[in-house]
């Protein structure tokens, strides 16, 4: 059977004669996958790229596209809806954070010397997360009149073998797959973009803010419970590393746990950074879920009093979406 990606068609004499292609569902997700490696990598000619190698240049990247969404800057989005892909402002400065986390000495160090476990955490969850949130946005940006049709069909297992082949030679897949169930819709993505809906229907500009904290909740929640939770955070090892840098002997040795809503990592204004409660535990879900409503408030307090300066900083991190690797 041919790939379904590709279609033969006999040559004729007529000018702009064109040729139907009925694509399935399947084809759909699998041309939409290719945008979030493609991203991460740089071409090495011949119709041929590389992933970059950097895991903070990743997480740059990553950063960078997601503001991107934001500010409808990505092939399909529509300037006149800026604002319905809420989430994705505030994961800007999350993958941020990632990125300035892997960047920080304490974090290096203890790669160098200690264990690589923390590292490698951290960019397998942000990898794969960006593989998995992206593709629900590009494809409604791209395709809004299937989206509803193709949302529940998404499965990386079923995407066309080229497709598929590629995705299991990315860098953790063979692990990172069956944990996030191979990128099937969860209830959580369903909820968050029937918001996304409901935010381009509001005609009353009072009502949106409402709406665009009920998606951005739903889709942290998908973030965090469905793909992070079972990727990284289910991992002793992983866990054991965070438990030890808690410790009151390491803590000093540790990256400070806060958001900064900033391009830079960091910044001497209070009212732009969310620090995470002292008890947090990073590994528990609930406890982790606690400190991420309270920097979604922030944010969102931000996003409505200081709307400029926020969109400003977030232009800023759209920069990075070609930042050369290291």
């Amino acid at each position: 059977m041919s790939d379904p990606t590709t279609v033969t068609a006999t040559t004729n004499t007529t000018p702009q004669s064109c040729v139907s292609v009925q694509c399935d569902c399947n084809t759909m997700w699998s041309l939409v996958q290719q945008f979030s490696y493609l991203r991460l990598a740089d071409e090495t000619g011949d119709f041929k790229s590389k992933l970059v190698k950097d895991y903070a240049v990743r997480a740059r990247r990553i950063a960078a596209t997601y503001a991107r969404f934001y500010l409808e800057q990505e092939k399909g989005c529509d300037s006149a809806k800026k604002g319905r892909f809420y989430w994705m402002a505030l994961g800007a400065f999350a993958s941020k954070t990632v990125a300035c986390t892997l960047e920080a000495w304490q974090v290096r160090t203890q790669a160098t010397l200690v264990s690589k476990k923390t590292k490698e955490g951290l960019g397998k969850g942000n990898f794969w997360l960006f593989c998995d949130i992206s593709g629900w946005h590009l494809y409604y940006c791209l395709y809004p009149g299937t989206f509803d049709t193709c949302v529940g069909a998404r499965n990386a297992e079923s995407y066309v073998p080229a497709v598929k082949a590629q995705m299991k030679s990315l860098p953790w897949s063979a692990e990172a797959l069956p944990k996030i169930k191979n990128m099937a819709v969860s209830k959580e993505i369903r909820e968050g973009f029937a918001k996304v809906k409901e935010f381009e229907q509001e005609g009353d500009a009072g009502e949106r803010p409402r709406i665009q904290m009920k998606h951005l909740i739903a889709v942290a929640n998908h973030e965090q419970g469905v793909i992070l939770q079972p990727l990284i955070y289910d991992d002793k090892d992983f866990v054991y590393w965070i438990e030890t840098q808690r410790s009151a002997w390491v803590n000093w040795a540790s990256p400070n746990l806060e958001l900064v809503f900033s391009h830079a990592c960091s910044t001497e204004r209070a009212d732009l950074t969310s620090v995470a409660p002292e008890e947090t535990k990073l590994e528990d879900l609930k406890s982790r879920m606690k400190w991420i409503g309270q920097a979604a408030e922030r944010f969102h307090k931000l996003m409505q009093t200081q709307k400029s300066y926020m969109e400003g900083e977030l232009a800023s991190i759209s920069s990075w979406v070609q930042l050369a690797d290291k």
